[in-house]
This record gives C-alpha cells, structure tokens and sequence, in this order.
C-alpha cells in the first residue's frame, strides 16, 4: 500500500542535504545545476534563430578575411614598419600593451585572440528568447573558457615571457618555479601568502590608539583615542561589513580613514565584527542589526550624552545602517545626525557580475553546504570574487610571478586582503535572500522588528561614495537609493575600485572624484546625466567628506572621556576578534 500523500518525507530531510553539501563541496560551491540550466537555455534558443546563426557565420566569415588581409599586409610592411591592426584592442586591455605584441607572430596571435573573444561576445548576446541571468553567465563562462588559451598566458606564446627567459637564461622561470613552490607549500598548510608576516595587526596595521569599549557576542566597538585639544561634539560610528576585517579603515598610519578622522578633530568609534565559527551558525541578520549597531549606537550615546551621532558604513555595513536608520526613522527615533555610506547598495537588482554567482540553485548549495560546517569560509568568497577579476587577480599574477620571476612586493592592502573572515550560515542565507535574490529593502518588504521597513522614510543628510572600477557594488547600483529616499543626497565617484577607491588618502595625483548634491525633496538625476553634470576634482575624495561633516557638526568641545558607566574600557586596540584566524 502505497504512504499517505501527506506522509513525511523523512529520507528528502535527512538524505538530501548531505549529498547537496558533499557535491558543493566537490564543485567548489558553484552549482552545475545552474550552469547547466544556463547553457541549455541559450543553446536551445540558439538552435532555434537561424538568423542569429546566420549573423554570425557571416561575422566568422568577415573576421577571417580581416586578419587574412592584416596578416598580408604586415607581411608586406615589413619587420620595422607598422600595418593596420585587424581590429583595436580594447583601451583597458592591458594584456597586449607591451611593444612585442606588435611583432611577428605574436601580432597575428593577439589579433586573432581579440577577435575570438568578439565572436563569442556576440555569440552569447541578444539570443531571442534566453533568460537575461542565464545569458549573463554563459557570455562569463565564455570568457574565463577563452582566457585560459591567451596567448598573453603559455610560456611558448607570450613574447614578454621568451624575451625575459632568453635575457636571463631561464633564470626567471627558475625563481618562478620556487614562487610556485612556496605558494604552494603556503596553501597547504594554511598560511597566509608571502611577505604578508610583514603587517601584523596591532604591530603594522590597525594601530590606531584606542579601547575597546564595548565586547559581545557579534563585535567589540572600539573608541580611539583624541589627538587634538577639542573635538567636533557630534561623534562618528563606523560600520564595516562583516564580510572584511575593520582594519582596512586603519591600515597603515599614511592611509588610516580612521587616524585621519581622529587627527582632524572627529571622535571616531568604529565596530570590529566577530570571525565566527561553527557554534555561531544561528546568528542571523537581526543579531548584527540589534547586538551590532543598536548595541554600539546605544554605548556611543552613552560615553557622547546628548550628541547625534554620524554613522558610516562600509559595503554590507552601509546597508545594514540603511536598514537601521529605515527603521529609526519609522520608530522616530533621532539619534542620528547624518548617514555615509562607502560602496553600499540598498537596491538589488543591478549587484554587478556579482549575481552570476546568486540564483536558487546556488545559494541552496550553498546552504546545504554552511549547514554542515555552520559558517561559509573567506576561501570561498574569495573564490568568486578572483573569477570576477580573473586578469587582475588570477592569470597576471601567474604571469609576473611563475613565467617572469617577479614576486609582487607585498603591501598593507594585499596583506589585508588576505587576511579573510567566515560568515555565520544563518546571517549569509538570509542577507543572500533578502537583498541580492529578493530584493526586499528596495521594495518596502525587509523586516525589522516585525514591521517593514522603508528607504523612503530616511530624511538624514546622505553622502554616498561610489567607485567607478567596483565590482562588488556598481557605482550605478550604489547610486539608486537617491531614486528610493528624498533626503539630501551628496554623491562622490571616485577613481579606483572597492577596496581602493575607498582607501584614498590625499596627496595621490592618480586619484580624482566627481561630487554633485542633491537638495532635499529634489528631482532624481539619472546616473548618465550626472556624470556629465558633476565637476571633477583632482585628489581623494576625503577632505570633501571633512567639510561635508563639518557643515554638519557643532563647534568643538573638548573631548569625551574614553568610555562611561556600563562602558569601561576592556582592553585595547584593536581588540582579540580581528585577531581571530
């Protein structure tokens, strides 16, 4: 007799996921299925336009007499003398830069290899019929397919590479040999990369004086100590993502955001998340919204009695204080005097190459995964975040170090960079869900204590950062909440990307920003629009926030005393979680 239909499915709950997580754990967490699923939507839609095909026979047809003609034409001009190039290398290719590439054979190699990937830019783009997510990964995964076969990435067919090794002998393939060894001896046995033992927490970097005034559960908030006579009365409280150590804020003294506040008369408090483990599973995204900033809010109101605060968040940290801030101005609840947000989004729908790794099947493998081990490693997120910037990351790096010889030297942000962080199973699903797949702060439905929120509701002063090579927070993604709150919104884009857009000190003539305000109740200007509207300013964009805070704060007053009450100073910076492995 056949169960019940309502009959438990006992073996689903307790086969399943195991076998989910032992296959993520076997396909590095990404999900075939999904890649599976991608690839047959835009084959079978292939399959089905033959005018698509059609084009592009025809575009295979007019690149092959393009380089058969540059090719005749090189051959005609000769060894010294230079020939039209078949097609133009992209401006921000830099992979071909270097003079050799315009040489025989090495030309036609590179020129050939442009035009392969324009075939398969058209051929994974404008498919009738093919899922936009879908299209977006196939056209991603036709990339990384090609680049493992540049020319610009073998030994026999980069002539950067044999001239070094003629040059010298052979003697850069040598140290490139030991490079690989010690990489790969590091790796084993879970050590961070070399030269990183040079930047130690609490010794190098992170060494800005303070206290921690504050430990639990989530984080330890730390209050650094004044270095000037008085202080502006309104106190700043930085939130960093969890997904990243807070130090990146307080690297070195030279490019410490958080020095630099403190040295031009700001009292600054900044959380340092905890780097949780297996018995931290069940942490969720209420926990670092109400033991994290409610809990650091409370301690700053505490030590700064009678002072709005100006509260900061970096990446993930910024949305969360845009989700608390949503929620303070429902409640009514004044506490604040502005919001900063650094490379944060608050509308989802537009993450950036980012979402080719977030659908269903991915963050269910993902989750069966995190529900064996509780937490979801650094390793992991690093992973996907190399594939997104595979030349930058992966393929020059084995360039310079493996073929020509040369060890990048280490510096503070590299070191940093490698210094990773878990996230708690709980807390990953959820924010995954909510904001990338969802999209539910956007759209009025996320939850704080039991009632939704809305970015509508937020009137603070906003200053937003945006960095224009980001590819964790699109600068246009950023960009969206002046669509979504009618506060008065200053927005920057700044040169550099996420990391170093955002450790920007002054004095480098490489850097520049563009900055433009929104007045309170204004008319939304689109991103396009802006960008022809906002001057442009040589240098980092942080004096620019100096004077904006400073328009927005009292006179000086002399500063608070470091901790109070409940709040007695337990240790010093930058505390034990950031030392946390």
């Amino acid at each position: 007799m056949p169960p019940p239909a309502n009959a438990p499915l006992f073996m689903a709950e307790r086969l399943d996921p195991a076998i989910h997580a032992a296959l993520a754990r076997s396909v590095a967490s990404l999900s075939h299925a999904s890649a599976l699923m991608a690839g047959s939507d835009w084959a079978l839609h292939l399959a089905a336009s033959p005018g698509k095909c059609m084009d592009l026979a025809h575009l295979a047809l007019r690149q092959g007499q393009e380089m058969a003609a540059y090719a005749q034409a090189r051959m005609a001009a000769g060894p010294d003398r230079e020939a039209r190039h078949a097609v133009a290398t992209p401006a921000q290719d830099r992979r071909f830069a270097d003079p050799a590439w315009q040489q025989w054979p090495f030309n036609l190699m590179h020129q050939s290899f442009v035009l392969t990937e324009q075939w398969w830019a058209a051929a994974t783009h404008g498919v009738w019929g093919v899922d936009k997510h879908h299209e977006d990964m196939v056209a991603f995964a036709a990339r990384q397919f090609l680049d493992i076969f540049s020319p610009g990435n073998q030994l026999a067919t980069n002539p950067v590479v044999l001239n070094r090794t003629l040059a010298q002998g052979g003697a850069n393939l040598a140290r490139g040999a030991l490079h690989l060894l010690e990489d790969a001896r590091r790796h084993a046995a879970g050590a961070p990369p070399a030269g990183a033992e040079n930047f130690v927490v609490g010794r190098d970097v992170g060494i800005t004086p303070g206290k921690v005034v504050l430990k639990n559960r989530v984080m330890e908030l730390i209050q650094y100590t004044p270095t000037t006579p008085a202080v502006h009365p309104e106190p700043i409280l930085i939130v960093p993502a969890w997904i990243m150590k807070y130090y990146i804020l307080d690297l070195s003294p030279h490019n410490s955001l958080i020095k630099y506040l403190v040295d031009q008369g700001h009292t600054v408090f900044c959380i340092s998340w905890i780097n949780p483990g297996a018995e931290d599973r069940d942490l969720g995204m209420d926990d670092y919204l109400d033991q994290g900033f409610h809990a650091a809010l409370n301690a700053v109101n505490t030590i700064v009695p009678q002072a709005k605060v100006h509260a900061a968040g970096y990446c993930l940290g910024g949305t969360l204080l845009a989700i608390a801030a949503a929620a303070m101005a429902r409640d009514g609840d004044e506490r604040l005097a502005s919001m900063t947000l650094f490379a944060a989004q608050t509308d989802f729908t537009e993450p950036g190459e980012l979402a080719l790794f977030i659908d269903n099947s991915q963050i269910s493998l993902l989750e069966a995964q995190m529900a064996q081990t509780g937490y979801l490693t650094g390793a992991q997120m690093a992973g996907a975040f190399q594939m997104l910037r595979s030349y930058d990351l992966l393929w020059s790096r084995l360039v310079n170090e493996y073929l020509l010889g040369e060890r990048a030297p280490m510096n503070d942000l590299m070191a940093w960079n490698a210094d990773t962080t878990r996230m708690p199973a709980t807390m990953h699903s959820q924010y995954l869900r909510r904001l990338f797949l969802d999209d539910d702060l956007s759209e009025g439905r996320y939850p704080v204590g039991g009632k939704p929120v809305t970015l509508g509701d937020i009137t603070l002063p906003t200053f937003m950062v945006g960095t224009v090579t980001d590819h964790v927070a699109p600068w246009r993604s950023v960009f969206k909440l002046q669509q979504l709150s009618p506060s008065e919104t200053t927005f920057v884009l700044t040169s550099g990307g996420h990391n170093a857009g955002i450790v920007s000190p002054p004095g480098n003539p490489r850097r520049h920003f563009q900055m433009l305000t929104r007045p309170a109740g204004g008319n939304y200007l689109p991103p396009d629009a802006w960008l022809a509207a906002a001057p442009e300013t040589p240098d980092s964009w942080w004096p620019a926030w100096l004077a904006w805070l400073k328009a927005r704060s009292g006179a000086p007053v002399k500063p608070p005393r470091t901790g109070s009450g409940a709040y007695k100073p337990v240790g010093d910076a930058p505390g034990t979680y950031v030392l946390q492995k």
